[in-house]
């Protein structure tokens, strides 16, 4: 108990020493000739002028014409293809029930192989943008342009697409997705 004492009355005199002595280095001489020389070295240079900021010119705004012009990433498309028939009325049916490769266009979508079973007719394989590989047989849907498959052999694939002919009314397009080697 008494070394106790001793030790806390110890450390209350070493605060009141750095304490007092530290009181006593904040007013020691009241001397700052050279701070005061120093800020009238500052005070006495020139001023510096700020530059205006430059001056804003508008860009002249340009109307963007060309997205009716074809994606020039993409293959030219047969024009004759597109001609406008005379005769039967094209319509898409949108009450259809949507399949699985309607969701790809036909350009991300790759035939990679068939399979053909004794008795049966041939199935083309293909491959759609997330690697999956689907059967398709005549009759199918694929493409974003509801596209029918009309006609299948080992090394291709015919779809028949119906797409807005430009003039508030539809055309049918056929395509032909080949296979990848």
């Amino acid at each position: 108990m008494i070394m106790r004492t001793f030790c806390s009355s110890i450390v209350r005199a070493v605060l009141l020493v750095s304490l007092v002595g530290g009181l006593a280095a904040c007013g020691a001489s009241g001397d700052f000739s050279d701070l005061q020389a120093k800020m009238a070295e500052i005070k006495a240079r020139p001023r510096g002028r700020i530059e205006p900021p430059p001056e804003f010119v508008p860009i002249a705004s340009v109307s963007y014409s060309v997205h009716q012009m074809r994606n020039p990433f993409m293959p030219p498309v047969d024009e004759s293809s597109m001609a406008i028939p005379h005769g039967r009325q094209v319509e898409p049916d949108f009450t259809r029930p949507r399949e699985y490769l309607e969701r790809f266009t036909l350009d991300s979508l790759r035939m990679v192989g068939t399979i053909s079973r004794p008795g049966s007719a041939v199935e083309v394989l293909i491959q759609d943008p997330t690697s999956t590989v689907n059967r398709v047989r005549v009759g199918n849907h694929m493409g974003k342009n509801f596209g029918r498959v009309i006609e299948v052999s080992e090394t291709s694939v015919g779809v028949l697409e119906i797409v807005p002919d430009g003039q508030d009314g539809w055309v049918e397009r056929s395509r032909t997705i080949k296979l990848v080697e």
